[in-house]
């Protein structure tokens, strides 16, 4: 039990044993700094019940803790706030309790069970800087919410069947001779997307040929000869035609090995792959369930609809008239097909923002169809990532590639590593593993302290300082911890159980304090930027107690020994809590 929840509990008896009147909730807030005190208890919302002034309250709840909890050192009361200090003894159990404890802030595995869908590419192009966001977020709330003590499994559907596809395949039939990604020395999904922009390429000179000749951009638009053509490859791969289907095969067997490289580079990965092509007609048995059931209607023309516009919503097709699925009704059979396959109680969906009124609707029809789990799925919105340079297209070929970025991190991270010049004793290899994780380390967390409903504006430059709330500020302190830790010749693993605080060390322990709350906090809103900013301020913290005390240097043996004991925990915390933001934490920098 946490201060807090021992503190209500004596605070209801004190007024009940004082009053005779029974609280019903306590409220507390942090002590305001000009102000002595660790903890404040807000009186005046049980002046609605206990008949006297705010001070009386005060003093009087203060002298019945301080008689009644050991733990309690003093207290002073300012209007109708009472200020509680604790005595060291309580900051010294808690430490002890840590202080060796590699997995302090974290739940063990409990029931509850989720699937986290992150990534889920097109087939037809390279991942991209949104793809990053989208994976690091994905990726990040797993590892959340494991902590927090749900069962978590990670997947993605890829898109790996449509029109967009065949757009890629064609190009290729018509203009690639053959090539393949060992011929040409470019990443498979490097070289498909090439096709996919070079499709783009060829029916925008075909539109402006056909409106040359007289037709309206619509018509010509709908009648250019490449886009019939890759609508003719799409009808003739739903068709099994074998020599459509295995070109498909082969193409995104190359589209597959280069994700799985740039997966690897970021560090992400999944438990399963849901593929498109495998689970484009699910759903469709559970809509003549729900015809059944009265969820859905059909309309005269045959298309299957539902009504959503008593939810404030509007009338969705489920079914088309000539039976065939729409992308709903292929989301509906795969949640279900999900669940069946793992028994989960929930689902957490990483998706840009524009897919926020498909997945209020998509929630809603399995309410309605009487999924009990459905009243657990969540979408995890997110803002889209803009540049310096503006927006991103990707028929266009002007998309920032996923790996060239990663590359373009590691490069901006040697240029400035190289810049302090403090390297010196490093072997080539050992540079260039510090500049990966310095490069990445700033990437993820420059996108990861934003909550992620906000849009961002991705600055390279920016995020690789070793000064300020960015990820190398904070490698660099956990390097820094390593340090003084390598340097500390001594056995310092003994508790210390007798030891009067200074005001630094006590600040220091009350940041640690708050890691296993702020856990379940970001697990709750499905945040990364929640645990982002909280170790932005333990080692803001820390920097401050390393500033204002000596460590090393004090002639106090067990004032050398508590203070490096504080900072292998400072650092086990760096260490855990970047782990859930899926950063690597360097011994030395």
């Amino acid at each position: 039990m946490n201060i807090q929840n021992t503190l209500s509990v004596q605070v209801k008896e004190a007024v009940k044993n004082i009053y005779q009147v029974e609280v019903e909730s306590v409220e507390f807030q942090p002590t305001r700094k000009d102000f002595e005190g660790d903890i404040t208890l807000v009186t005046f919302p049980m002046l609605r019940q206990v008949k006297t002034n705010p001070v009386q309250l005060g003093e009087a709840i203060g002298n019945y803790l301080v008689e009644n909890n050991p733990e309690i050192k003093k207290f002073n009361v300012v209007q109708g706030f009472l200020n509680i200090v604790l005595d060291d003894q309580y900051y010294l159990n808690f430490f002890g309790k840590i202080k060796d404890n590699p997995d302090f802030g974290r739940t063990p595995e409990g029931e509850n069970s989720l699937m986290v869908e992150y990534s889920s590419p097109n087939t037809n192009k390279p991942l991209h800087l949104g793809h990053i966001r989208n994976n690091l977020l994905g990726y990040s709330v797993s590892e959340i919410l494991k902590a927090s003590g749900k069962k978590v499994y990670k997947t993605q559907i890829i898109n790996d069947r449509g029109i967009h596809i065949c757009k890629s395949m064609l190009a290729w039939q018509r203009f690639g001779n053959g090539e393949t990604p060992e011929t040409s020395g470019l990443k498979g999904d490097k070289l498909v997307g090439n096709y996919y922009v070079k499709f783009d390429k060829a029916y925008k000179e075909e539109v402006s040929y056909l409106v040359a000749q007289g037709k309206s951009e619509e018509e010509a638009k709908a009648e250019a000869p490449i886009l019939k053509d890759a609508q003719d490859m799409l009808r003739k791969w739903e068709a099994g035609d074998q020599e459509v289907v295995e070109l498909w095969k082969t193409m995104n067997q190359w589209v597959y090995d280069g994700f799985e490289e740039t997966y690897d580079k970021l560090g992400v990965d999944f438990d399963k792959n849901y593929y498109e092509s495998n689970t484009y007609l699910l759903g469709k048995d559970v809509v003549k369930e729900g015809l059944e059931k009265g969820v859905f209607y059909r309309k005269d023309d045959g298309s299957v609809w539902i009504d959503l516009t008593e939810e404030g919503l509007d009338e969705k097709i489920v079914l088309r008239s000539d039976g065939t699925a729409v992308y709903m009704t292929q989301d509906i059979g795969t949640a279900i097909q999900r669940v069946q396959d793992f028994h989960i109680n929930g689902m957490v969906y990483t998706v840009g923002n524009e897919q926020d009124y498909h997945f209020k609707v998509l929630f809603l029809i399995l309410k309605k169809l009487g999924y009990e789990w459905a009243n657990h799925l969540y979408h995890l919105s997110y803002g889209m990532v803009d540049l310096p340079t503006g927006k991103m297209k990707s028929r266009e070929g002007t998309v920032v590639d996923a790996d060239d970025l990663i590359e373009e991190m590691t490069a901006t991270a040697q240029k400035i590593s190289e810049e302090l010049g403090k390297l010196d004793g490093y072997s080539d290899e050992e540079k260039e593993e510090l500049y990966r994780i310095i490069g990445l380390g700033a990437l993820k967390y420059y996108i990861l302290k934003v909550d992620p409903r906000k849009r961002i504006l991705f600055n390279p430059e920016e995020s690789v300082d070793f000064q300020g709330n960015t990820g190398p500020f904070i490698q660099y302190t956990y390097a820094r911890i390593q340090s003084i830790l390598r340097k500390a010749e001594f056995d310092y693993g003994e508790a210390i159980f007798t030891y009067e605080l200074n005001e630094k060390e006590k600040q220091l322990i009350k940041q640690l304090q708050l890691y296993p709350e702020t856990v379940q906090l970001a697990a709750e809103n499905f945040s990364p930027a929640l645990i982002a900013n909280y170790t932005y301020e333990l080692v803001k913290e820390f920097n401050s107690f390393y500033q204002n005390v000596t460590i090393l240097g004090t002639e106090d043996e067990k004032e050398k020994r508590f203070r490096v004991q504080l900072s292998k925990a400072v650092g086990d915390v760096i260490k855990s809590s970047f782990a859930l933001l899926g950063i690597q934490v360097p011994e030395r920098m």
